[in-house]
């Protein structure tokens, strides 16, 4: 199985989002080719919450998995030290009142 670059994933992302009428920035840019992908989706109403991909340990499967959720402020800050730890870290955020962030789409589900 061929994996798709960090660079090519966020590209692919950020066009379905742009599809699905949702906007979305890239805050940080990582390494293009292995550098891991975080998605913020900020509510507009004062919350957010930030997912990560992980792998099951039980099934070995990969999945989105929620990193921090809550004050906004809060996961930002959660950000910064996830950042600080990996500066090849990608973070990309969205803004979605009702939380709507396609990850749970095929294609970017698995």
């Amino acid at each position: 199985m061929t994996r798709l670059t960090a660079d090519f994933w966020v590209r692919a992302y950020l066009a379905r989002l742009r599809l699905a009428d949702i906007p979305a920035y890239v805050t940080a840019k990582g390494d293009p080719t292995a550098g891991a992908v975080i998605v913020k989706c900020a509510r507009l109403d004062g919350t957010a919450a930030a997912w990560q991909r992980s792998f099951d340990l039980m099934t070995g499967a990969r999945a989105w998995v929620v990193l921090a959720d809550g004050h906004e402020r809060d996961v930002d800050e959660a950000l910064a030290r996830q950042r600080a730890r990996d500066p090849d870290l990608w973070l990309i955020e969205i803004e979605s009142r009702d939380g709507r962030t396609l990850l749970d789409e095929p294609g970017l589900a698995d």
